[in-house]
């Protein structure tokens, strides 16, 4: 159904029905720890609305409490109850024509202690969370979380706090689960109306925990025009346009003015209100914003449309020089100027509903006829609709544009309802980082009910769920530009009526009761109301509501409405949509009798020879009645040991059992007798067959076990003393230390007390005549790792051997290595070695660039190494030689800390610390057997090793050696990939230099040749 309105506050509206019940929510009784339903059958054009209350409160929808709706169909489920929950709920049904309640007594029985939950069990958390979207029309969208918790957790998601199932059709979305306990929803062709705020709630038996993601999706473009109604409106003033549209999928609207998409700004403003309607409204008409306005609503099953001719009435006093709109930059003064007829008109000026007074931020002048408005440092919030006001006649408007980092500014108050979703959308001029959002100044940061998300130029504030103590000042941040907006939160206030007086039963009519009342004092000063009646077994001590009426006057109860035979009292109370009063009791009792029918009726039943014969039917209501065998009638006695027949009742269900039946007794008649009612069936023997075969459970023809484990296989004989031959693959089968036949009244077993694979095959039971096949396979169990040197430190030097090794579960296993996540080939630096289950990959000699992570992935199991390859040198020295380690640093004044063994060092007689320009040197004039060791040249952001061997006790010939390493540099490989000369300077003396081409690294030798002079690099 559609409808528009012109006239705000107006319109043709085009509705159906008011909200009715058609099922009640019935009154039960739980135990404690169970979970509680409360459904009840709602009919109503538009689809109503649904409250659910406890005791005038509402229930709060979070933890054990959700809200489901199936087409009609309305539930309130409570899992895990407690003598807590325990009271009276309200189903509240509203739209736009009228409302109904309905109520229903929930009672929690407390039960045995419950065990506490298993230590082990962990509530649910979420690994990752679903990421916000900002998509194009027609996309799809695909929200993705992954949950822990044990046990694994229940997964719901929800739209603006409504189930999906409500908002799309079945076909518009998709819900499923991958491996790793990844969840993900999926939106086929996104619309605009599927914006908004999807939340994910993980629930088992420990806790909930619920992610919030936001969607926006950018909205069509339709156009066409239909015949359109008139409407006018005074200049200055708002116009308000409203549309009611029905259907699923929810409709997409779009409003258009002379065939060009109204988007949303300062002075227009689109949005859904709480009761359904899609509205714009116009704020402070100009003569510009005449024109033709049409919506248009559309889903996947079609389109409607509705169109308004707006007229702009102009005053009759007029303004000589109207206001125009404004545009400055950040921290400049906007002024606003106009001149009205008479100068001795007063007049006043407005930010749209706020009026100002002159301060240090608003400069107001008067000049003869010339009215001006002075903005001192214009800001975001300056930035909106403002007036000038001639007394009791026209206005002048104009809009003030602040350009600055904020483009899209927040609205000055926005009031939202406990309970929903509070939504702030900023845009910026371009996209920035370093934004803030804070309430009432402190730092809003994300959490499950605070969601934070920015795209591109586009910033998103969303509450979920918000409560009182959400309200305040929401405010956005970057740089030195700001935008607030004031967060005001509803609640309704409660104001249950008076309780019904002058309560009155009347028995006179057989099986009936006359109830009537009045209604309470002060009626015509409260909302209007409703009334509840309930009834109450005069055994029990429970109240079941019965009706709900909108007359106040009186209403007659009958037999064929109580569900037993029993002696009845009745209340009744009054309910209105901020809560209920206190029950009346109607004074005395009446005795009610149901009238029954057949719900579910008898069947004929056959049997063999000795097996037990079972009889039921359902009635419509609780009521005794009798069974008849045979016209026979069957006496009901407490049941005991070796009695032919046992008759039970549960509520409306009644049944027969007759043990062991015999042949002769075939064909007879089974009656069962109540008031007004009479329902028989036949019994049917048949002899039984001497060797039947039957399986004890029809899945375990096809038995599927794992290797190690038992293996079962079942079945049954007609008579326990049948004899039964087992084979397998045609050959028979014999008890061993492996293989155990049984046999234990009808039941024959086959068990293998350990299954392999040669086990696997087709194994039969034969008795007599009669055969049962069963197909056993046997699968391995899945590969593991048993042992690996995954622990082990896996930090090694340049050129060091390199062995990762790892032991199988079983020794064919086949395994793959990896690097990185690439897959690993066998080549002359890299060895991949199998020796039975033991498995290992080995670098002979390593190099920095084998630095990462290595995987061996056997199958179901993987193992991981972290191997670091470090460029530092090892150096071997003789004793008694002078020793130098040198480093080039990038700049000259950079510090450096030396260590050795990881302790840092002081300067000595035989450790010397020197330092000239980018040089810095470490020393040891004579090396001797305690200098040996990793010394380390470190800066702040870098560091250099250098192994250093001290060998032999004696020196006869000086030397020195020396070592220069630049910072930063790779330290390429010893030998002829430095590439550089070798130069000697006489036959006395010999230095090496060594030049390294691709990362400039060098390193020199010196010394004077004598008998024992020695140096050898590694």
């Amino acid at each position: 159904v559609f409808a528009s309105s012109g006239d705000p506050g107006s319109g043709m509206d085009v509705f159906g029905g008011a909200p009715r019940f058609l099922a009640y929510p019935r009154t039960f009784t739980v135990q404690s720890g169970a979970d509680a339903i409360l459904t009840c059958q709602i009919a109503g054009d538009p689809c109503p609305s649904i409250i659910w209350e406890k005791d005038k409160s509402p229930v709060a929808l979070l933890g054990r409490c959700r809200v489901e709706a199936e087409g009609n169909v309305y539930s309130l489920s409570i899992s895990q109850v407690t003598p807590a929950d325990s009271g009276q709920y309200i189903c509240k049904a509203k739209n736009a024509v009228g409302e109904t309640y309905a109520a229903a007594t929930l009672k929690v029985e407390a039960g045995e202690l419950q065990q506490e939950g298993d230590p082990e069990d962990v509530p649910p958390g979420f690994l990752s969370k679903p990421l916000s979207w900002q998509v194009c029309r027609g996309e799809d969208v695909v929200f993705t979380c992954r949950v822990s918790g044990q046990p694994c957790p229940v997964l719901q998601w929800e739209k603006d706090g409504r189930q999906l199932s409500d908002l799309f059709e079945s076909s518009h979305f998709c819900v499923g689960e991958e491996p790793d306990d990844w969840h993900f929803l999926k939106v086929y062709s996104a619309r605009p109306p599927d914006g908004g705020v999807y939340v994910c709630r993980a629930r088992n038996r420990s806790g909930e925990a619920l992610a919030a993601a936001v969607l926006l999706v950018d909205p069509m473009q339709p156009d066409h025009a239909p015949k359109a109604k008139a409407f006018a409106v005074s200049e200055g003033k708002h116009a308000k346009f409203r549309c009611y549209v029905t259907g699923k999928p929810k409709p997409e609207i779009v409003w258009k003015k002379d065939g060009k998409v109204v988007a949303p700004d300062r002075r227009h403003l689109v949005y859904e209100d709480r009761e359904g309607y899609f509205i714009l409204k116009v704020l402070f008409c100009k003569a510009r914003d005449q024109g033709l306005y049409v919506c248009t609503a559309s889903n996947t099953a079609g389109q409607t449309l509705s169109a308004v001719q707006l007229h702009v009435r102009e005053p009759r006093v007029r303004f000589q020089v109207q206001l125009e709109d404004v545009e400055v930059q950040e921290c400049e003064d906007a002024v606003l100027e106009c001149k009205v007829p008479l100068e001795t008109i007063p007049t006043a000026w407005y930010l749209e509903d706020k009026q100002l007074q002159p301060s240090h931020k608003y400069m107001i002048e008067e000049q003869g006829p010339v009215r001006r408005l002075t903005i001192r440092d214009a800001r975001t919030d300056d930035d909106g609709i403002y007036l000038c006001e001639m007394k009791d006649k026209g206005r002048s408007i104009a809009e003030v544009s602040v350009r600055g980092a904020i483009v899209k500014r927040l609205p000055r108050k926005l009031d939202v309802m406990e309970g929903e979703n509070a939504a702030f959308c900023v845009e910026t001029r371009d996209a920035v980082e370093g934004i803030r959002w804070t309430r009432n100044g402190l730092e809003l940061r994300e959490t499950p009910c605070t969601v934070l998300k920015s795209f591109g130029k586009t910033h998103l504030l969303v509450l979920v769920h918000v409560t009182r103590e959400d309200a305040g000042v929401i405010s956005f941040s970057v740089g030195e530009s700001q935008t607030s907006a004031q967060l005001r939160i509803k609640c309704a206030k409660r104001v249950p009526p008076s309780p019904p007086v002058a309560a009155e039963m009347s028995t006179d009519r057989s099986n009936a009761a006359l109830l009537t009342w009045c209604p309470g004092p002060h009626v015509h000063r409260s909302t209007p109301s409703s009334y509840v009646l309930e009834r109450q077994e005069a055994s029990t001590a429970e109240w079941v509501q019965c009706l709900t009426t909108d007359l106040a006057s009186m209403v007659e109860v009958l037999g064929d409405s109580v569900p037993t035979e029993a002696d009845y009292c009745f209340r009744i109370c009054a309910v209105n949509k901020y809560g209920r009063s206190r029950p009346v009791e109607f004074p005395g009792f009446v005795h009610l009798v149901p009238v029954a029918c057949v719900r579910r009726a008898l069947k004929d039943v056959q049997v063999q020879a000795g097996q037990d014969a079972q009889f039921s039917l359902e009635l419509s209501v609780s009521v005794a009645g009798n069974w008849f065998l045979n016209g026979a009638k069957l006496e009901e006695e407490e049941e005991e040991e070796g009695q032919r027949y046992c008759i039970k009742r549960s509520g409306t269900e009644h049944s027969l059992l007759l043990r062991g039946v015999r042949l002769a007794e075939s064909g007879a008649e089974v009656t069962f007798v109540s008031s007004g009612v009479r329902d028989s069936a036949t019994l049917r023997v048949q002899a039984s067959l001497p060797h039947c075969l039957s399986p004890r459970d029809l899945p375990s023809l096809a038995s599927t076990g794992s290797s190690g484990l038992p293996l079962l296989l079942e079945c049954e004989v007609s008579t326990p003393d049948a004899p039964v031959r087992w084979l397998k693959d045609g050959e028979a089968v014999t008890s061993d230390d492996v293989v155990a036949l049984q046999a234990e009244g009808c039941a024959r077993r086959l068990f293998i007390r350990s299954a392999c694979p040669s086990d696997a095959g087709t194994y039969t039971c034969e008795a007599g005549e009669d055969a049962l096949i069963f197909t056993v396979t046997v699968t391995e169990p899945p590969v593991r790792i048993v042992s690996s040197n995954e622990d082990a430190a896996h930090a090694y030097l340049a050129s060091e051997r390199v062995v990762l090794a790892c032991e199988l579960s079983r020794a064919e296993a086949p395994v793959q290595w990896y690097k990185d996540g690439v897959e690993v080939e066998k080549d002359e630096g890299l060895l991949l070695e199998r020796e039975g289950p033991h498995h290992r990959l080995v670098i002979p000699s390593a190099q920095p660039q084998d630095t990462g992570e290595f995987v061996c992935d056997a199958g179901g199991d993987s193992v991981f190494y972290n191997i670091t390859v470090t460029a530092g040198r090892s150096l071997r020295a003789l004793a008694l030689q002078r020793l130098e380690l040198r480093c080039e640093l990038s700049r000259p004044d950079a510090q450096v800390c030396w260590f050795k063994d990881g302790l840092e060092v002081d300067e000595t007689e035989n450790l010397l610390l020197r330092a000239e320009g980018a040089q810095r040197w470490l020393i040891v004039p004579q090396a001797r057997a305690e200098d040996a060791g990793e010394y380390i040249c470190e800066t702040r952001d870098e560091s250099v090793s250098f192994d250093i061997r001290v060998s032999g006790e004696g020196q006869q010939w000086g030397g020195r050696v020396s070592w220069t390493h630049r910072m930063g540099v790779m330290v390429p490989a010893w030998g002829q990939a430095l590439g550089g000369p070798v130069s000697g300077p006489g036959p006395q003396g010999v230095s090496l230099h060594l030049q390294g081409k691709p990362h400039g690294f060098t390193a020199s030798w010196g010394w004077t040749l004598g008998p024992a002079a020695s140096l050898l690099p590694l």
